[in-house]
This record gives C-alpha cells, structure tokens and sequence, in this order.
C-alpha cells in the first residue's frame, strides 16, 4: 500500500489506516480474542502499517480491552507499524444512554496516568500518535501541548494530535507543540470539517478521517430491516441506519454505485478514493471485522478520481438529499 506523511516533522504512515475500536466496541458484542488477533495481523501482511485505538475502547467487563488485544496483535511487528491512541476522556457509565455520554479531562496528572497505562497495554516504549480525545474545555491548549513536549523529551511519545479539533484551539496548541495529524469525523455525509482544510495545509497538519464511510452505511449494504444489537451496537441509534433514512438517501447511494460500476469499485471504496484523492494528507480509518472487508478497503488506494472527478463528487454531494448521520456521543459538561 503507498503511503502518506502526517504533520510537518513527517510521520509516515499507510494511506489507509485501520480502526480497531470495533473489535471490542460499538459494534455489537466484542470479537472473539484470537479471531481478533489474527485479523489485525492479517491486515498488516496486507499493507496496512497504521493502527488506531483509545484507551477506553473496551468494555464495562474489560474497558481497557482494545489496547491490549491491539498490543499483543502488533508485538511481532512493533517495528513496522504506526500505532496511535488517545487520552483525554472518559465514560458517564451512570447513564442509561446508548452510546454513553463522555466526560472530557485533560489535567496533566491524568495524561501522565493515562500514557503510562496505554505504553503498558501496548506492549510498548513509545506511542507513534497520541491524540487528545476531545477538547476539555477546563485545560487549556496550551498547558496540554506542554505536556506533548515533555513526554516527546521522554521518549514516550513521536508525535501528537487532536480528536474533533476546531482551528482556535488547533492553533493555540500547535504553537507550543506541533500537531501532527488531527483525527475528525469526515465521510461523504459528514463534510464539515472541509472548513478547516486552509488551515491543516497552512500548519502543515494531516487528517486521519474516522467514520470515513459513515459507520458502514455508505457501502450501501444495509437495507431497511436491519437490526442491531441495542446494548453493544451503536448502530442501534444513529439515524443514517433508520428505514427513513435509506429512503431519503436512496440518490446518495445510487450516486456511489454509479461511479463504483464506472470505475470497476465498490460503493465503499469510491467513498474512501473520495476523500485520498481530494488531498495527499488525508489518512481514513475504516473499521471492520472481517478479512474480505479488509481487503476491499485495502483496495481503495488503488482506485483514482481525477481532481475533476472529486469536483464533480462535491458537487454532486452538495446537492444529493441525505439523512441526518450519526456526529458522535453526547460530550457531558
């Protein structure tokens, strides 16, 4: 797989990443271990050399499950790989809403906490990528950033970004510490992150796209019956996957078969060759848990939109009627 840069100090990654976060969250009940193992393996023979995951992609039984069984998949191949993960918030386990609402907190006291656990779990001296997981509104940019510049001094950490940035608090934070990549919601139904492009290019910051296929919805093979697992599965809420919704997006998908079938894809690669062709410094993220998924995205890469393909695309995409889409877990204050 080719690959891309991240930032001005140059982290080279695939220019496909893998989400791990759905082997043991938000996707139904958690994958069995070694089928897990063997998949995340398997996709870096594949070419995949960048692997996302959090510390509290895990379960209430095991909630710092992900970055373990993302540890010992990768503990063969430390040396090959990219891995990123985030710090910074934490789950409202009170509630009794699905997904959970999430609790920003960035103290530096807690990073600190925070990166000697995930270093551990990994099976790791240092975090290639270590993003903030959302902004905490009573931490400043700037002290977080100080604390990126202490733990890159320490070896602990390569390089730093954002999950969800906005350009003020991007820029206050880079000032201090350069951000490598911020990590955003972006898909062909969630576009308003193309706010920020000027000012990635001008700082010279990548984006690592998560959600790139709006939770799977725009390979186009849900249909109007589906049904989701309430307790483990986000999918259960999130209105893109509502009989409703598939109705009102019928256009959109009929779109993404239509350049499919001209460019010899599938639906779900047009919408990650979608955004890799729109700019070299965009890193997508798609999870799944099976291998023939994994190959197909893989495939994307190879597929080529000129820029007037993509110009046309936007286009297209700016007037197509869609569904409301699913823009995250509710942040608690």
């Amino acid at each position: 797989m080719e690959k891309r840069m991240l930032g001005k100090n140059g982290l080279e990654v695939s220019a496909l990443g893998l989400g791990c976060m759905g082997f043991s969250h938000a996707y139904g009940a958690p994958t069995e271990k070694d089928e897990a193992v063997r998949l995340i393996r398997q996709a870096v023979e594949m070419g995949y050399t960048f692997f996302d995951t959090a510390e509290i992609y895990g379960t209430q039984d095991n909630p710092y499950d992900n970055e373990r069984l993302v540890g010992e998949a990768l503990a063969p191949y430390r040396d090959k790989v990219q891995i990123a993960t985030k710090f910074g918030i934490r789950f409202d386990l009170s509630s009794h809403q699905v997904p959970y609402p999430i609790i920003p907190d960035s103290r530096p006291e807690r990073i600190r906490e925070s990166v000697e656990g995930s270093l551990k779990r990994l099976r790791t001296d240092h975090i290639d990528l270590y993003f903030q997981h959302r902004i905490d509104p009573d931490t400043p940019a700037e002290e977080v950033a100080g604390v990126m510049v202490e733990l890159m001094k320490e070896g602990k950490i390569l390089h730093w970004g954002i999950s969800e940035a906005d350009e003020e608090y991007l820029r206050r934070a880079d000032a201090v510490c350069p951000v490598a990549a911020v990590e955003n919601r972006y898909s062909m139904m969630a576009r308003h992150y193309e706010a920020l492009f000027p000012v990635l290019e001008e700082l010279f910051v990548g984006l690592v796209a998560f959600s790139p296929m709006a939770n799977g919805f725009l390979t186009g093979k849900y249909g109007k019956n589906e049904t989701f697992d309430k307790k483990y599965d986000y999918r259960s809420n999130m209105p893109q996957f509502t009989a409703e919704a598939v109705d009102e997006n019928r256009e959109l998908l009929a779109l993404l078969q239509e350049t499919a079938d001209r460019k010899g894809a599938t639906s779900g690669q047009i919408s990650l060759a979608w955004m890799l062709c729109k700019k070299p410094w965009i890193v997508p993220i798609p999870g799944t848990r099976r291998e023939e998924r994994l190959k197909e995205n893989a495939g994307a890469a190879e597929v080529k939109l000129s820029a007037a393909e993509v110009e046309a695309l936007d286009r297209a995409l700016d007037a197509v009627p869609m569904s409301e889409v699913f823009g995250g877990s509710k942040i608690k204050k």
